[in-house]
């Protein structure tokens, strides 16, 4: 009898204990995924119309969610886009305008940029702090970008920083906090720190901010994916149209067919400087990037797959975005009359029918691809028309998750939960305030507003504006503000009245007496190639006949050395920036009847690594990476140009960002 009243009792127990533990799973939050992609253009998913990129987990992720065709950032460069997400408040209003550490003022500038932050102020409560908060663990990977260490503003845990290459070693801090060795490429091993997070933390809510470095520069495929790409590439037909074209600047006077023309064919900085124009890609044709594009996709299909492995696939949240838009124009100025090979490391993917690029306040650079999975609450294989910004996040995510508004803190952001769920749901007009020059372009600081079909964007030199209608010229291709001057006059002043709200700080003129402002970054004056340095005296007498351009590394104090390694009169050189290479230059005349040979001995710095390439009439003769510091001896054979004078180009390419000088011993041609 008492083991029959204790068996009833023992079950009793079992079943009630396991009620409440089926209601805690029942009852228990809902974990996030902020799977966020650096420079990835809306145009480059196969579910936004990329013919040539494949993206098979985005696609699914789109068909079993909702898919926004009208999802902005805040801001066309990374640091205030991220930020917005994190704080939910504009960039114009926390001051934190800019990408770190910001692009230093130049000569040619009329302007001073307008005052900065350099990281994100301590005051912010940010999304994560608040879900941590709430009993959320909580993980931040990947390209942070903040200034401030992750655990300083509510991760848990964290493996951030900058990557000098996509294959091992990756650079930076990541050598010490992501596992990894020899052939391993950096987005998978990413994946699987976030993969570790989620499988020890299976059983309390969490939120993953994965913040993928790909597919921002350095363009370095995974090179199975990138062999996938090059036949995929080749079997293809080739597509009509110009690879690039230039874009100039809307601020300053027009430029006529025959002037874009002539700076076409004269491809050299200081003429594309004084003219305000770029290089934007057309076309989707970039192994590399495609090669890195499918890496990411995979990583969000890995982690998809551990969410259902470990059941929790119902119970997540998947929100999928970009920063900013893609980068079809160069980080800092890159002609585009260079090998197909240095062109794929600079310049990523088109943006079209997107006009601009990533820098720029056309779609180009703001527009980008969101897709929201949140199962069980929406209607899959959806698209929705409904604007979002990056400061709308915050509050959508809280009530998705049905936690309290924090209005004082995300005052700018705007829940779309009425947009998920197909309600009607009007967001109100978006803005943006860039008070720099970017990096990508001559265009002047300039801010925007976005409000319903119109967009109208305002320059700060001149005071330029141009006024468009994204419902029939998406483009961006036909200036309506002087056509429309009372929808010109009103987007105005609500950009002026937001701006005045927000107490957005401006760019101001340049005097004699004018300084730049708080936390703007100044190039030190010998930093400037045309300074007075004596580097061109010490080339001509190292290597008579050769002239140097581009050149950069005062720290390294580029020039000649009376002895190094061993050797004497040694030249040291240094690329102007990470894209940017130092270039050796002269013309040559090969006589017929002898064999000409270009001789050449280098090395490297023991801390950092660069690329040698040789070009002859601007077709690449020799790449290689200089990585042991050893002295590498070359030849280039001349012999086939006999009778010709051909203009041959030594470059001292970045491969990262430490220490990349190039050490030479001979430049010399031998007959």
């Amino acid at each position: 009898m008492k083991k029959s009243i204790l068996a009833v009792s023992l079950f009793l127990l079992t079943s009630l204990l396991g009620s409440f533990a089926l209601g805690a799973e029942k009852n228990r939050k809902p974990n996030i995924v902020f799977f966020l992609v650096d420079d990835l253009g809306q145009r480059d998913i196969g579910c936004y119309g990329s013919k040539f990129h494949e993206t098979p987990f985005i696609d699914q992720l789109a068909k079993e969610g909702i898919l926004f065709s009208n999802a902005y950032a805040t801001c066309h460069v990374c640091s205030p886009s991220r930020a917005s997400i994190l704080t939910g408040k504009y960039p114009a209003r926390t001051d934190l305008t800019e990408w770190l550490g910001g692009r230093p003022e130049r000569g040619y500038e009329l302007l001073h940029h307008g005052e900065k932050l350099t990281a994100l102020p301590d005051e912010e409560v940010t999304l994560a702090e608040t879900l941590k908060r709430h009993g959320y663990a909580t993980a931040n990977y990947g390209k942070a970008h903040l200034r401030v260490d992750p655990k300083a503003y509510g991760f848990d845990e964290e493996i951030t920083g900058w990557v000098r290459s996509y294959h091992y070693p990756f650079g930076g801090d990541y050598n010490d906090k992501l596992p990894a060795k020899k052939g391993d490429y950096y987005t998978d091993k990413l994946t699987d720190a976030a993969l570790d997070f989620i499988e020890r933390n299976k059983d309390q809510p969490f939120f993953v901010h994965l913040e993928h470095f790909a597919v921002h520069d350095p363009i370095q495929g995974r090179p199975d994916l990138v062999e996938k790409y090059r036949k995929k590439l080749a079997a293809m037909p080739k597509r009509v149209g110009p690879d690039f074209i230039l874009e100039s600047n809307p601020d300053g006077p027009p430029l006529t067919e025959e002037e874009l023309k002539a700076l076409a064919e004269n491809d050299e900085l200081q003429p594309h400087q004084d003219a305000r124009v770029w290089w934007v890609k057309q076309k989707q044709d970039n192994i590399e990037f495609a090669g890195m594009l499918e890496a990411t996709d995979e990583s969000l299909g890995r982690i998809r797959a551990k969410l259902t492995e470990l059941g929790l696939a119902e119970n997540t949240i998947v929100i999928f975005t970009a920063d900013n838009g893609g980068m079809s124009a160069s980080n800092q100025y890159r002609g585009v009359n260079h090998p197909r090979k240095s062109l794929d490391s600079r310049f990523a993917s088109s943006n079209l029918p997107l006009r601009g690029a990533k820098g720029w306040n056309y779609e180009g650079g703001i527009r980008v691809p969101l897709v929201v999975h949140w199962p069980g609450k929406i209607k899959p294989n959806t698209t929705s028309q409904a604007v979002v910004t990056g400061t709308d996040y915050y509050p959508t995510l809280l009530e998705m998750l049905d936690l309290p508004a924090l209005p004082d803190q995300h005052k700018d952001g705007r829940s779309f939960v009425p947009a998920l769920k197909a309600q009607d749901y009007e967001r109100g007009p978006i803005y943006w305030h860039f008070p720099h020059y970017s990096n990508h372009g001559y265009q002047s600081p300039n801010g925007a507003i976005r409000s319903g079909q119109y967009k109208l964007i305002e320059y700060y030199e001149n005071g330029n504006v141009q006024l468009f209608d994204l419902e029939k010229d998406l483009g961006e291709q036909n200036d309506l503000s002087k056509a429309k001057p009372e929808i010109t006059k009103r987007l105005l002043k609500m950009l002026h009245g937001w701006r005045d709200e927000v107490d957005a700080k401006m760019p101001y003129p340049k005097t004699t007496t004018s300084k730049p402002a708080k936390g703007s970054r100044v190039a030190k004056p010998n930093n400037d190639r045309r300074s007075g340095s004596n580097l061109h005296t010490d080339v001509a007498t190292f290597a008579p006949g050769w002239k140097v351009r581009d050149w950069g590394g005062p720290g390294m104090k580029p020039g000649l050395r009376t002895e190094w390694d061993g050797r004497k009169k040694v030249l040291l050189t240094h690329p102007l920036s990470k894209t940017v290479p130092c270039v050796l230059s002269r013309k040559i005349e090969v006589p017929v009847g002898k064999k000409t040979m270009l001789d050449l001995e280098v090395t490297n710095h023991s801390k950092g690594n660069w690329k040698l390439v040789v070009l002859v009439n601007n077709k690449e003769a020799l790449s290689k990476d200089i990585e042991e510091t050893k002295w590498q001896r070359f030849e280039v054979d001349l012999s086939k140009h006999a009778g010709k004078t051909v203009n041959v180009e030594l470059q001292n390419q970045a491969t990262g960002w430490s220490h990349e000088a190039a050490y030479w011993s001979r430049i010399k041609i031998v007959h």
